[in-house]
């Protein structure tokens, strides 16, 4: 019953900061599709965990059939085997150069009708589709090449080279197909997304034999403090590395850690004030261990740079965070 609460207060935690990153700076980000993605992202790592289908089935409280016959719905188009619904209705809307509502539900009626119109909406939100008119006569039509180029720069300088290159940095190597279904990027702009990160060295590419296609990977991931874009890649690179440490210390043996372990983590609240003959201290205490852990990253990757690094190795992964939340009613002293 505790794991039960615990994974409720983190989800309920997980929705604040979802809600946070939607309406940042005045944006409304589609959100559409955030349910089917957690339930498919569950389903698939309970899966990776060796968790069968009638034990995963049996923890969402769904018979066998009910829930496989869910995942294929999300997983792909009906009317379209092989592709997803949101790619599905893409493809139409291209090919149709013009799409009415009422065409398109004629196509699709095979599909869930609130999923098709979520996923209408997720389209012309993200700049691919442009909708005019109202009801069954809305017009649907495909950004054109130009239009396309053009948001591609917005989303260039929206920080979605510096998020890409996160998500190879973290769990690269990948291929453009394996990229695809984690980012959820038009084709288009992810490849020219790519060429420009391996152009830059950012990332680079690897050819191996076994494999059928080429992989993506990055050595690296440095996000400028301050920066104004790629603020999106430090945030996933934060929320990585506490999954990460949470993770990892899950899988010790908590009877005999002790505070010296080379795993887990540790929370300290401070209560200070102006004048608080420890507030400056408290609250630099972010200032002075970025310093320190930037002074050890270098000394690292400067004794690396001069040594062969062997195959196998460790990542020690540190995460500081720190925010300052005033308490107290308004006015009090």
């Amino acid at each position: 019953m505790s794991i039960e609460l615990l994974i409720q207060c983190l989800v309920r935690q997980m929705t604040i900061l979802i809600a946070q990153l939607a309406t940042t700076g005045g944006a409304r980000a589609p959100l559409a599709q955030v349910a089917n993605q957690v339930f498919l992202e569950l389903v698939s790592e309970l899966e990776r965990q060796g968790v069968g289908k009638k034990v995963s089935a049996d923890m969402f409280g769904m018979g066998l059939r009910t829930y496989q016959r869910t995942i294929q719905r999300l997983i792909e188009s009906t009317t379209d085997r092989g592709q997803s619904l949101w790619e599905a209705l893409l493809d139409f809307i291209c090919k149709q150069k013009i799409a009415t509502r009422a065409s398109i539900e004629s196509r699709f009626a095979k599909d869930d009708a609130a999923q098709v119109k979520g996923l209408l909406r997720d389209l012309c939100e993200s700049g691919l589709v442009f909708s005019s008119g109202q009801g069954q006569g809305t017009l649907y039509r495909a950004a054109s090449s130009d239009e396309l180029q053009a948001f591609r720069q917005v989303l260039s300088r929206d920080g979605l080279e510096e998020l890409i290159w996160a998500i190879v940095y973290h769990q690269g190597p990948l291929s453009r197909q394996q990229l695809g279904g984690i980012a959820h990027v038009h084709d288009a702009e992810l490849e020219a997304t790519l060429e420009r990160l391996v152009a830059s060295k950012r990332i680079e590419v690897l050819t191996l034999d076994r494999e059928p296609e080429i992989l993506y990977k990055a050595g690296a991931l440095f996000v400028p403090m301050g920066s104004s874009a790629g603020w999106e890649a430090a945030v996933f690179d934060h929320f990585q590395a506490m999954v990460k440490t949470i993770c990892c210390r899950l899988r010790t043996d908590r009877a005999t850690a002790t505070v010296e372990d080379t795993v887990g983590g540790s929370t300290f609240t401070i209560d200070v004030w102006p004048g608080h003959p420890l507030d400056e201290e408290a609250s630099s205490t972010l200032s002075k261990v970025r310093t320190m852990l930037i002074d050890l990253r270098k000394r690292a990757d400067d004794y690396n740079a001069a040594h062969r690094v062997p195959e196998r190795y460790n990542q020690v992964i540190l995460y500081m965070g720190q925010c300052v939340i005033p308490q107290g009613d308004d006015g009090d002293d």
